[in-house]
C-alpha cells in the first residue's frame, strides 16, 4: 500500500476539489453566512410544453438542466387543455356519428352515453402522459423540483424554491397562463362559474349549460357539451364570435353554432348569478348596438346546471418576483421578450403563453428548442418565426388556419394588390345524411405573382388537411403552385386546388 506524503495528499485534495468544481451544476457559498446555491447551466421555470422541450433540448446539447414545477408535468395542455379537450371533442363526434348511422344503413344504431366512463379513460390518459414526461426528464437527467419559484435579490439571477437557492447563467420562464376570472364586484354571484379547468372535473354532462365567451374555448366548450347532450346558450359581447379571424370565418362558425342547435346570445353581457334549488339563474342585459336609443332588455336562464366563463387567459407571473430583478411586464402583466426570447434582465428569458402572443402549444415548444439550440449550440440566429403559425379551432365542424386574413393582408399590401378565391360545398359525407354541414374556404393570395398569404377554412376534416397546406404556405406557394397540383378526388381538399 502507498503511503502518501503530507504534501502530496494536500495535492490530491486539490485535485479533487478541482474536479469537483469543474461541473457546472455545483454548490457555492456567496459568503460564510448565506446558504449554498445550487447551480445549474439551464434553470427552467415551469414544467409545461416549452419548458420541457427547452430543457430536454439542452440537455440534449450539454447542458445541466432543471425544471421547477409547481404542480403537475405536461402544463396546461397535458392537464386541462389540449389534450383532454381533444378526447372530449372524438367523444363528441361520435355522437354526431350515431345521428347518421341510420342514414349510411345501420338501422336502429343506439347507444347511451356515459360521461363517467370516459372522464375515468381521459384522465388515466393524462396521468400516464405526466407519468411518461416524468420519466424522459430521468432519461435526459434533468433535475426535477417540485414548488412555486421566486427571482430573490441576489445579485446573480437566483430563484428560490421551498427555502432553497438555485441559479443559472441561463434562466427561462415558462411558466403559461390560467383561465380568466370575473370579479363579484363586477358580477355578483360570478364565482358560481367555472373556468375551462372545471370543466375537466365535471362528473356528469350538465342539463343546462351556460357559455360566456366568443373565443376559441368558448366555442370549443360549446361545441362539445352541446354535442353531448347539454342544452347550450353561448353569451357574446358582440355580434359574432372569432372575431380575431377571417371574417368568413367568424360569420360562420357563428352560423354554424345556431344551426348545431346552440342558443346565441348576441350583444349580452352576464348581470348577475344567483343560486336556487333548481341551479343557478343566469341574468342577462342585451343592448342592440345599432338602436343609438335602444333600451336595455333584461332576461333570465334558470335551472343552469354548468355555467362557464370562457373570456379569455391570463400570465402565470404574480409571486415570481420578476419587476424586482428588472424583468419588463406589460400592462396585462405578461413578460416582454424580443424576438430571441430574451427578457429585459440579462441571463432571463420566457417562451410561450406567459408572453401573451401566439397561444399555442407547438410555438411554446419550438420557441424553447429554438432558444436551446441558440444557447448551448452556439446558433446565434436561433428563433421562432411567429408567421404562418397554423392553428386549428375544434368546432363543430372544425376550423383551420394559417396565414394572414384578408383584411390583414389589405393592410399589408393595399387592396388592389389582394385576390381572395371562395367556395362553400357540402362534404361528400353528407350527401346521404340528413344532417347537413357546409365547408367554406378562402385563399388569400397578394401581389402580381398571387403568393398565397392566407387559407382559411371550416368543415369535415379542415383539422387534419390543414397541416400539409401550411407547409406550402410557409414554402411561399402561389395560386398557380396551387392550380398545378393534381388534385384527389373525391375529397374536400381537393376544392383547394381547384379553386377560380
Amino acid at each position: 500500500m502507498e503511503i502518501l506524503s503530507p504534501l502530496a495528499r494536500l495535492r490530491a485534495s486539490f485535485v479533487t476539489l478541482g474536479s469537483s468544481l469543474s461541473s457546472s451544476r455545483r454548490l457555492f457559498g456567496r459568503s460564510m453566512a448565506s446558504a449554498t446555491v445550487t447551480r445549474f447551466d439551464f434553470l427552467v421555470i415551469g414544467g409545461g410544453s416549452g419548458g420541457l422541450a427547452g430543457a430536454r433540448r439542452a440537455a440534449e446539447l450539454g447542458a445541466t438542466a432543471a425544471v421547477i414545477e409547481s404542480h403537475k408535468l405536461g402544463g396546461t395542455c397535458v392537464n386541462v387543455g389540449c389534450v383532454p379537450k381533444k378526447v372530449m371533442w372524438n367523444t363528441s363526434t361520435h355522437a354526431e356519428y350515431l345521428h347518421d348511422h341510420e342514414d349510411y344503413g345501420f338501422e336502429g344504431a343506439k347507444a347511451h352515453f356515459n360521461w363517467q366512463l370516459i372522464k375515468r379513460k381521459r384522465d388515466a390518459y393524462v396521468s400516464r402522459l405526466n407519468q411518461i414526461y416524468r420519466n424522459n426528464l430521468d432519461k435526459a437527467k434533468i433535475e426535477s423540483i417540485h414548488g412555486y419559484a421566486r427571482f430573490t435579490d441576489d445579485p446573480e439571477p437566483t430563484v428560490e424554491v421551498n427555502g432553497k437557492k438555485y441559479t443559472a447563467p441561463h434562466i427561462l420562464i415558462a411558466t403559461g397562463g390560467h383561465p380568466s376570472t370575473v370579479s363579484e364586484n363586477d358580477v355578483p354571484g360570478a364565482s358560481l362559474g367555472i373556468t375551462s379547468d372545471g370543466f375537466f372535473e365535471l362528473e356528469s354532462c350538465p342539463k343546462r349549460s351556460v357559455i360566456v365567451g366568443a373565443g376559441y374555448i368558448a366555442v370549443e366548450m360549446a361545441g362539445i357539451l352541446s354535442t353531448l347532450g347539454s342544452k347550450t346558450s353561448i353569451i357574446i359581447r358582440q355580434g359574432g364570435v372569432l372575431r380575431n379571424f377571417d371574417a368568413l370565418i367568424s360569420s360562420n362558425c357563428t352560423k354554424e353554432l345556431q344551426n348545431h342547435g346552440i342558443d346565441l346570445r348576441k350583444n349580452s353581457q352576464v348581470r348577475s348569478v344567483k343560486k336556487t334549488d333548481q341551479g343557478l339563474s343566469v341574468t342577462l342585459v342585451t343592448k342592440d348596438p345599432d338602436e343609438k336609443d335602444a333600451q336595455e332588455k333584461y332576461d333570465t336562464i334558470h335551472e343552469v346546471d354548468c355555467l362557464l366563463w370562457a373570456i379569455g387567459r391570463e400570465p402565470n407571473t404574480a409571486g415570481l418576483n420578476l419587476r424586482s430583478i428588472g424583468v419588463k411586464l406589460d400592462e396585462r402583466e405578461q413578460i416582454v421578450v424580443d424576438e430571441f426570447q430574451n427578457t429585459t434582465r440579462a441571463g432571463v428569458y420566457a417562451v410561450g403563453d406567459v408572453c401573451g402572443r401566439a397561444l399555442l402549444t407547438p410555438v411554446a415548444i419550438a420557441a424553447g428548442r429554438k432558444l436551446a439550440h441558440r444557447l448551448f449550440e452556439g446558433k446565434a440566429d436561433s428563433k421562432i418565426s411567429y408567421d404562418n403559425i397554423p392553428t386549428v379551432v375544434f368546432s363543430h365542424p372544425p376550423i383551420g388556419t394559417v396565414g394572414l386574413t384578408e383584411d390583414e393582408a389589405i393592410k399589408t399590401w393595399g387592396k388592389d394588390n389582394v385576390k381572395v378565391y371562395t367556395t362553400s360545398f357540402t362534404p361528400m359525407y353528407y350527401a346521404i345524411t340528413t344532417r347537413k354541414s357546409q365547408c367554406i374556404m378562402k385563399l388569400v393570395c397578394a401581389g402580381k405573382n398571387e403568393k398565397v398569404v392566407g387559407l382559411h377554412m371550416q368543415g369535415f376534416g379542415c383539422d387534419e388537411m390543414l397541416q400539409g397546406f401550411a407547409v406550402a404556405v410557409n414554402m411561399g406557394a402561389t395560386k398557380e403552385d396551387f392550380d398545378r397540383t393534381i388534385a384527389i378526388h373525391p375529397t374536400s381538399s381537393e376544392e383547394l386546388v381547384t379553386l377560380r
